[in-house]
């Protein structure tokens, strides 16, 4: 998968007004991508989320690639059809939370159907409502005012419909943004969430997050370790509490600046890193 693939894929999600509750608006771009994947087949799961499969291979792992559909809605009801966005040498500008995780998932996805490597069995999760600013300052942007939406309830349904259906994964990498470097490039690797989401985590669930940091820091040096909020907490507590088996969750995430406003960039370079480290994490997992 070439750069350009990536960033044209950022910049076409970025384009759509997925907005929280609006998230089915960006449904036909991600079906069509996975539609032309002859491997990949569709989970069914509640709501405005999506997932889907490549392999399933009972002899091999499961690795999960997670990124959130919503965006936060800056404009109110007189938004644009088509959003901002603008693309320079170093920057990608636009709604980039978390339109950066959308175009990375897809081109990873694209990237495992065009080769054989015998690594893991893949799921993608492309989740609706991560997003809590929306719903907590402006409901009356969501549909129904958001009444009946919960920031997290996505990825609480596809973690729910994963266990009943037993497409369970090994490790699930959230792909998001992170406002932390405050404008300077760098990745950030979220690895402890039962520090944040009240997860009584056993202590091999510890040691097999462990060796996952371990190997993405073999990979790549510069990623420093952080801890934050986003769907990666509850993709630990929901696999973990009720699950069977140990679920490795981290986030790996670029730097955004500014954050939560129109105008938001990434680094053309951390993208570029994100997708070369989780697609040498997988070849080897």
């Amino acid at each position: 998968m070439s750069p350009k693939s990536l960033i044209t894929h950022i910049k076409e999600v970025a384009k759509c007004p997925s907005f929280s509750t609006y998230e089915e608006r960006l449904h036909p771009y991600i079906c069509e991508i996975f539609q032309d994947i002859t491997t990949s087949e569709e989970v069914s799961v509640a709501g405005n989320n999506l997932i889907f499969q490549i392999g399933n291979d009972p002899e091999q792992p499961t690795v999960a690639i997670a990124a959130h559909l919503d965006k936060i809605n800056h404009y109110g009801e007189s938004h644009p059809d088509t959003l901002p966005v603008s693309v320079t040498d170093r920057y990608i500008e636009g709604a980039m939370d978390d339109s950066a995780g959308v175009g990375l998932l897809l081109a990873l996805a694209e990237a495992f159907d065009n080769e054989s490597h015998g690594g893991p069995n893949l799921l993608f999760f492309l989740s609706e409502m991560e997003e809590s600013k929306g719903l907590r300052e402006h409901p009356e942007r969501l549909k129904n005012e958001g009444e009946g939406y919960k920031h997290g309830m996505g990825a609480r349904r596809i973690a729910q419909a994963c266990l009943t259906t037993e497409h369970i994964p090994d490790v699930v990498i959230t792909l998001d943004t992170t406002p932390l470097f405050k404008g300077k490039r760098g990745l950030a690797l979220y690895a402890k969430h039962w520090e944040l989401n009240d997860l009584k985590a056993s202590e091999s669930l510890k040691s097999a997050t462990s060796n996952v940091v371990k190997a993405f820091q073999a990979i790549d040096e510069e990623i420093e370790l952080h801890n934050n909020t986003n769907d990666y907490l509850h993709y630990g507590y929901e696999f973990n509490e009720k699950g069977s088996h140990d679920v490795v969750s981290v986030a790996l995430e670029p730097s955004i600046y500014p954050y939560h406003q129109q105008g938001e960039k990434v680094f053309v370079a951390d993208i570029r890193q994100v997708y070369q480290n989780v697609l040498r994490f997988l070849k080897t997992y």
